[in-house]
């Protein structure tokens, strides 16, 4: 059956693309933890945007949408990671990191380390991409997470360079993408961490490790 954007949008948002039936009943949990994420991600928006007339513009909506939807993109990658604790999907790209990665240190590092421990690497990756998911979705932690994210896709962007179906590109335009995320501390657009500024003193003012943590990491 032929698809477009809007159809894909559609499966993915009722768990019926390819990625969610692979996980059987398991993909209802999942639904429910993506919509959570959303539901709750665009309520700390509105409850910004009432209280804050300074978050209430265009730059700051947009900022919002984009990183939303960059969120979405990092939910939908990690469905294929699915199910723990390795998924056929990510053994194969991992097995073309070993042998395409643009460096020879990369290669022998997938080859000899990552591919013989995947059991503990797969269930690492998934929750990695979740937590990508989470802090961009609800707008937390975002310069932290945002490193993090960055970091990851350059692995990527380093680890395929070679393979030819892949476009080295891609992966730079996340990364930068990433990186704009975190010089621009993006969670303080109609995010929790802009809410955490207002109105936890501690975070605004970075006191105790907790408050110094989220005002260095939003």
């Amino acid at each position: 059956m032929p698809t477009n954007p809007f159809t894909d949008v559609w499966h993915f948002l009722t768990a019926t693309t390819t990625d969610y039936l692979h996980q059987g009943n398991w993909r209802y949990l999942i639904l429910v933890l993506f919509w959570a994420l959303l539901l709750a991600g665009t309520a700390v928006a509105f409850r910004n945007w009432q209280e804050d007339s300074a978050q209430r513009t265009g730059r700051h909506l947009g900022v919002w949408l984009v990183r939303v939807l960059i969120g979405c993109m990092w939910f939908q990658g990690m469905l294929w990671k699915l199910p723990l604790p390795v998924s056929d999907g990510l053994q194969y790209w991992t097995e073309q990191e070993s042998t395409n990665a643009a460096f020879e240190f990369h290669r022998t590092f997938m080859k000899d380390v990552v591919l013989p421990h995947m059991r503990i690497f797969g269930p690492i990756v998934f929750l990695a991409e979740l937590v990508f998911a989470g802090s961009m979705m609800l707008g937390l932690a975002v310069r932290f997470v945002g490193v993090l994210a960055l970091a990851y896709t350059l692995q990527l962007w380093i680890g395929l360079y070679g393979n030819p179906s892949e476009w080295p590109w891609t992966y730079m335009f996340l990364a930068l993408l990433m990186f704009l995320f975190v010089v621009e501390g993006t969670g303080r657009s109609l995010g929790l961490d802009a809410w955490l500024r207002r109105k936890v003193p501690a975070v605004r003012d970075g006191k105790g490790l907790i408050g110094w943590f989220f005002h260095i990491s939003g």
